[in-house]
């Protein structure tokens, strides 16, 4: 007659069965406690049970004998694979705490609160969530502090806060963007305006730890009013000690950041829009440091949302990068732009060859030296088809500041526009410049400088706005550069506006090289001749006279200036056709050194 023993030592809780009774293979027959640990036994085997040789609390130890029974007959015929059979249970319904786990869960999705999503799909907006899901790979977000609520127990009924303010309305996650893990982050508007909460706050900042320590690219929704004052359960005053505003500054100059503005973005949410390496907007969204209440606030006025920061307006001073027409567009930008600045391997689009014809570009330059010209026709041309993504358009537009690639390889691209200021670099080119190769510095970006430049702006307006030092920050920047600089020199290389664009001397970059349509001197050659030649021009009558010497004078300053002629006092190293820029310069780069956010196997950045 077979016994069953105590596995362990333990209390006789509770008996299952009695003595009689008839037993299929595992089912329960007595309940152990050990441990503070609940333990139920099954049975080994069918059979009826004989006897029991322990009471309920009392103590056993491993080894002893609990109970007797006698195998049933069935189960000593039949195959043991027939008698090897669970018990009936409630397993075929759902357990309590699963049922608990789901519906809180469901609370989260979008479709739980339909009326706030029909407005925000009502004014042509996308949902925090579907933002994340439009950047990142299909299916690869997971979420981290989705059971957050608003810290306002004190004041409303917590299932109200369970319906009403999911994941305290910011959503947290790593994500996939083109197969590298990223941390995400969206705030959601349709939570009590996209505020900052007392639990968003712990909730961002966890992020930005783990972003931190796992060198993981960044990308922020940054949609919100700003903090939040009705946030009651903790022991909170002003919370001017929150770390959330440091840890995103320092993570930004660690890791690839972009943020992303759409609609309203006030105050605090601003500020971490502001921190972001390159920021993406919507035409229709506003961005401010504060909103309408703070300033009516600080008696300065009422103001309409509208009214405060218009994303077309923050372009032209600087603040936004690039300026899209809707979210969707957003999201487009967004994954090219994180593919660029991980310098990501390019993927074209089966539809497009990677390489544009370049002999149209010997024609590009007009043959009359004053004649201005479409420069970025020449970008679209020079650069593999539909990468190039323009920054920062609409401020310093005298110098274009640009993510390409080249030869599938991502690279920064400088480029004077003669169309504007005659290509002359003002205060808000120098600032918007160096800017730019700061971030290519701390990214590992290759740089390509196509110069055609008559130097820094000048006059009394120019130096009124404080050029001079943005000028200096601009040579400040470009002597930090450790990354390959190139350089080509379009038509005019004037002055010291000139020597900045090629990083503060035409021998700074690892190769500078002239089109033949170049043109070289320590200023404007024509203001060169009036100059250096004013005593002779004076001696000659005012007319037809003066202009013919002028002319004279004018070319020969042009003659001694040339391309083919700087190259001879190896001022340049090369003179090369336009159609061989794209080979000189990727012979140049080389190939490009891997930075930190390379994770994971190599993967194409998604073209637009």
């Amino acid at each position: 007659m077979p016994s069953f023993v105590a596995p362990s030592s333990a209390t006789v809780q509770q008996w299952l069965v009695a003595v009689g009774d008839v037993v299929r293979r595992g089912q329960p027959v007595v309940r152990l406690e050990a441990m503070k640990m609940e333990h139920e036994l099954p049975a080994p085997a069918d059979g009826r049970i004989e006897e029991l040789f322990a009471d309920e609390g009392e103590l056993v130890r491993e080894g002893d004998a609990l109970m007797s029974w006698s195998l049933a007959k069935s189960a000593e015929a039949e195959p043991r694979a027939q008698r090897d059979r669970a018990v009936e249970s409630s397993t075929t319904g759902e357990r309590a705490d699963i049922r608990a786990w789901r519906e809180r869960h469901a609370l989260l999705a979008d479709d739980a609160r339909p009326d706030a999503i029909a407005r925000r799909h009502a004014q042509g907006q996308r949902t925090a969530r579907e933002n994340v899901d439009a950047v990142c790979d299909p299916g690869s977000f997971t979420e981290l502090g989705a059971l957050a609520v608003a810290a306002q127990a004190a004041r409303r009924p917590v299932e109200e806060l369970r319906a009403q303010t999911p994941a305290d309305g910011v959503v947290t996650g790593v994500a996939r963007l083109h197969a590298r893990q990223i941390a995400v982050m969206a705030y959601d508007a349709t939570v009590l305006a996209g505020t900052q909460g007392f639990r968003g706050h712990q909730k961002t900042d966890r992020l930005f730890e783990l972003a931190e320590r796992r060198k993981l690219p960044f990308v922020l929704f940054a949609e919100g009013g700003g903090g939040r004052p009705g946030d009651t359960d903790m022991p909170v005053v002003a919370g001017l000690h929150v770390a959330t505003f440091a840890r995103l500054a320092a993570l930004a100059g660690q890791v690839p950041t972009i943020g992303v503005a759409a609609g309203r973005c006030f105050a605090g949410n601003a500020a971490l829009l502001a921190c972001c390496d390159l920021v993406v907007a919507t035409r229709d969204s506003n961005i401010g440091l504060g909103g309408p209440a703070m300033i009516e606030g600080g008696g300065l006025g009422r103001f309409e949302p509208e009214q405060i920061g218009p994303a077309p307006e923050l372009a032209r001073a600087g603040v936004v990068d690039v300026l899209v027409d809707d979210e969707q567009q957003a999201a487009a930008h967004v994954r090219a732009l994180m593919g660029w600045m991980c310098r990501m391997p390019a993927v074209t689009a089966p539809d497009q060859p990677d390489q544009p014809d370049q002999a149209p570009l010997d024609h590009a330059i007009p043959e009359v030296r004053q004649r201005a010209y479409p420069v970025r026709e020449i970008l679209d041309r020079l650069f593999d088809t539909g990468s190039l993504i323009e920054l920062g358009r609409g401020s310093g537009d005298s110098v274009i500041t640009a993510a390409a690639y080249l030869k599938g390889q991502a690279v920064a691209v400088v480029a004077s526009d003669c169309a504007v200021l005659g290509g002359a670099v003002d205060g808000a080119a120098s600032r918007k410049l160096a800017r730019f190769w700061r971030l290519c510095e701390r990214l590992g970006l290759p740089v390509v400088s196509l110069i055609d430049s008559p130097g820094f702006m000048v006059g009394p307006e120019a130096e009124s706005t404080g050029q001079l030092r943005e000028a200096g920050e601009l040579f400040r920047a470009a002597a930090s550069l450790t990354v390959p600089l190139t350089a080509v020199v379009m038509r005019r290389a004037f002055g010291l506006g000139a020597m900045a664009l090629a990083g503060g001397s035409l021998h700074r970059p690892i190769g500078c090289a002239s089109w033949p349509s170049g043109e070289f001197g320590a200023m404007g050659l024509e203001g060169a001749v009036r100059l250096g030649y004013r005593k002779e021009l004076a001696a000659v009558p005012d007319g037809p006279e003066r202009q013919a010497l002028f002319e004279r004078l004018l070319a020969a300053q042009v003659a001694r200036g040339q391309a083919l002629a700087i190259a001879e006092t190896l001022e340049i190293d090369a003179v090369i056709a336009p159609r061989q820029t794209r080979d000189w310069i990727a012979a140049l780069i080389g190939d490009a050194v891997p930075t930190p956010c390379q994770q994971g196997p190599d993967a194409g950045r998604t073209p637009l």
